[in-house]
C-alpha cells in the first residue's frame, strides 16, 4: 500500500471518528486509489455497513482490491464479523485502521493490519452478534453447514427490519430455502428451526433457533453471544412456526 493511499485513510479515519468509517482500494487506470464509503450502520460506532450505492460507485471506476475499515478506540485486529464478511465478500484484501487517544491528548492512529480469506466460520457457541452478518439467522445457516453438509441461501436483511411496517423475511424465504412449515403446534425435532416473534412492530417472526433435542435449542439473540437455551416458557410462548427442512425444489 502506498504511503499516499495510506495517509488517504488515516485521514478519513480521523475525520470519522468516532465512527467507524469505510472505504475501498481500487485499481483505476493502474493507479491504487483509495475510495471513501459511508457507513450507514444504525449502530456506526460499533460496527459498519457500507453504502451499496458507494460500492457501486467505486466498482464502475476500475478493480476493487481492498475493503477498509477503522477502529476507533479499539486494536487493529479483525472481530469475528470482520472475519465472516471477509470470507463472503470475495475481496482478498481487507485493511483495518486503529485509532484512539494518544499520549498528548489528541486522537491519532494507532496501529494498521491486513488480512484476507481463510476459510473462517464462527464458532456455533459464544459468537459476538452483527445483524446481518452473525445473527439469529447467520447461526442457522452455519449450523447446517457445519452440522448437516447443507448450504442455505443468504439474503439481505437490513437493521431492524421487523420495525419497517411491510417485511416478513423468514416467512417469505422459508420455501426457497428448502423447509416446510409445520406450523407451532408440532413436537420439534433435532434440526428444526423454530421461529419466533420477538417484539416485533410487523407481527411477523423476527428470530429464529435450531433445535437440538432433549428440550434444548441453539440461537443468537440480538445484542448478546450465541448460546444453547432451554426450550419451554417464554419461548415457546413466542413460537410462531416449526420448520423442518425436506430439501429445496428442484
Amino acid at each position: 500500500m502506498k504511503e499516499t493511499t495510506k495517509n488517504a485513510i488515516a485521514a478519513h479515519a480521523l475525520a470519522g471518528y468516532p465512527r467507524e468509517i469505510c472505504g475501498l482500494l481500487v485499481i483505476e487506470g493502474g493507479e491504487e486509489i483509495y475510495v471513501p464509503c459511508r457507513n450507514t450502520a444504525a449502530t456506526p460506532t460499533e460496527h459498519f455497513v457500507m453504502a451499496p450505492q458507494d460500492y457501486a460507485a467505486a466498482e464502475d471506476r476500475g478493480q476493487i482490491v481492498a475493503v477498509v475499515h477503522s477502529h476507533p478506540g479499539a486494536a487493529a485486529r479483525p472481530s469475528m464479523a470482520d472475519k465472516a464478511m471477509c470470507e463472503t465478500s470475495g475481496i482478498p484484501i481487507w485493511i483495518i485502521v486503529s485509532l484512539g487517544m494518544q499520549a498528548d491528548h489528541t486522537i491519532g492512529i494507532d496501529d494498521w493490519c491486513e488480512f484476507g480469506p481463510t476459510g473462517y466460520i464462527a464458532p456455533l457457541l459464544g459468537r459476538e452478534f452483527s445483524h446481518g452478518v452473525l445473527d439469529c439467522y447467520s447461526l442457522v445457516r452455519d449450523w447446517y453447514r457445519l452440522e448437516r453438509g447443507i448450504v442455505l441461501p443468504n439474503f439481505a436483511r437490513a437493521d431492524a427490519w421487523w420495525e419497517d411496517g411491510e417485511s416478513n423475511l423468514y416467512v417469505d424465504n422459508y420455501e426457497a430455502a428448502g423447509f416446510t412449515n409445520l406450523g407451532p403446534d408440532v413436537e420439534p425435532e433435532p434440526g428444526d428451526v423454530l421461529l419466533m416473534q420477538i417484539r416485533s412492530k410487523n407481527g411477523v417472526p423476527n428470530h429464529a433457533g435450531v433445535y437440538l433435542g432433549d428440550g434444548i435449542f441453539i440461537h443468537h439473540m440480538y445484542g448478546q453471544l450465541s448460546g444453547r437455551t432451554v426450550w419451554g416458557g417464554l419461548w415457546a410462548r413466542c413460537l410462531r412456526a416449526v420448520l423442518r427442512y425436506i430439501g429445496e425444489k428442484a
